[in-house]
């Protein structure tokens, strides 16, 4: 059974990564995860400065997912690279580092230093961060994600990946613009708009007022996009949006991603993994498939 699976020019070992900002750099897990499981880990977004984030309380629990208005707290990429790098080398599984920004410059900069790295294998751009109070993220706009992505394509010959929002009108001219770009993968879906209000105090329950809203409530409507996007590029797709179980992977895999991306279950059992892995692997061998690639796009409409 053979459950590699390409990205550009890496090979990851399963089919599954772990989104950023639910994983933090890895070391947070030690311990409580089996990495063997995993085919990368992607890293907390990383800015060129350091950020404190938004304003407490920045996470709140609903019935069906969680809202966080985070907002790109890190240690910035100085710190990212003196400390965070060198044990990112240790973990038994490839990874994935997240890198975002408040201009061209400052993403291209951040571009421009990593790509000094060798250990670092893969890029992934953060176009679609919901809770950075931005009157409109890149890839809500089809000239901005490929004006960028082009520039970053030219500083750099490590695989690139695309983070895009599914808030926009239409996702298909979003994924053109990128693939076009140069982009060798796509990452879909960050969180989707969300706020919840504390009726007794007539107040929001974040700090920010609203935030990104993930977990199990998003997976028809993330699902929905990156069957949408399988459609139109032909380069990975990296799908996540409310995926929890075995099952609900197969339903992304059979949609068109090649790769499965982890999220807020992480936040709950870090090593879910493991299980999620497991059942991939019962499902092929319950429907005779020896390669994982076969189960890509295998919807049948």
């Amino acid at each position: 059974m053979y459950l590699a699976v390409k990205l550009g020019k890496l090979t990851l070992k399963t089919p599954i990564i772990c989104a950023s900002g639910t994983f933090g750099f890895g070391e947070e897990l030690k311990g409580l995860v089996n990495f063997k499981n995993i085919g990368a880990i992607t890293t907390k977004t990383i800015t060129l400065k350091p950020r404190r984030g938004n304003l407490p309380p920045r996470i709140f629990e609903t019935d069906h997912g969680v809202l966080n208005s985070v907002g790109l707290e890190n240690p910035g990429l100085d710190v990212f690279v003196a400390e965070k790098l060198p044990e990112l080398k240790k973990f038994n599984t490839k990874f994935i580092v997240s890198i975002g920004g408040f201009s061209s410059d400052e993403y291209e900069e951040i571009v421009r230093q990593l790509a000094q790295f060798e250990e670092i294998e893969a890029i992934e751009v953060n176009l679609s961060c919901p809770n950075i109070q931005l009157k409109k993220m890149v890839s809500q706009d089809k000239t901005l994600t490929y004006e960028l992505l082009k520039e970053l394509r030219q500083l750099t010959s490590k695989v690139l990946i695309a983070k895009i929002t599914p808030e926009v009108t239409d996702i298909v001219e979003i994924v053109q613009s990128a693939r076009e770009a140069g982009v060798n993968a796509l990452s879909l879906v960050n969180t989707f708009y969300g706020m919840a209000i504390n009726i007794e105090e007539r107040k929001p329950y974040l700090g920010s007022i609203y935030g990104g809203y993930s977990g199990r409530a998003i997976k028809p409507l993330s699902l929905y996009r990156v069957w949408t996007a399988a459609k139109t590029v032909d380069i990975p797709i990296i799908g996540g949006g409310g995926i929890e179980s075995a099952t609900d992977a197969i339903e992304f895999l059979l949609a068109g991603s090649s790769l499965v991306s982890l999220g807020t279950i992480n936040l709950v059992y870090p090593n879910q993994a493991e299980q999620i892995l497991k059942g991939i692997k019962d499902y092929m061998k319950k429907m005779k498939i020896e390669n994982i690639d076969e189960l890509r796009g295998g919807l049948i409409v």
